[in-house]
């Protein structure tokens, strides 16, 4: 399954799902985005069967960004069963969010 881009499925994508879904909140023009990019879209491949990965352009939903008070990009949000769960700003590398998914019990 692809990375998926979240336009107005926010709900059925994230909030609906059954498995944990991260949510990546980005931007085009943010440099620490499109370096950290690489590593999110991995992710899913590596874990298809524990959660989903979405992304989200902070640009096409401020309304999605104000409401999870995402400041400052990129920010990965957790999710469980509807709710959101932890966040992580910046992490520096694929290594740094799995660990932070250990941590929450997702791998």
């Amino acid at each position: 399954m692809a990375v998926l881009t979240i336009n107005k499925n926010f709900d059925e994508t994230v909030l609906k799902s059954s498995e944990p879904v991260i949510v990546d909140f980005w931007a085009p023009w943010c440099g620490y985005c499109r370096r950290l990019s690489p590593a999110v879209d991995r992710l899913e491949a590596e874990y298809e069967n524990k959660l989903k990965v979405a992304k989200l352009n902070i640009d096409d939903e401020e309304e999605i960004a104000e409401k999870y008070e995402v400041d400052t990009i990129p920010t990965l949000i957790l999710f469980k069963n509807g709710e959101m769960v932890d966040s992580v700003v910046n992490p520096a590398s694929q290594d740094a969010i799995e660990e932070w998914l250990k941590e929450n019990g997702v791998l």
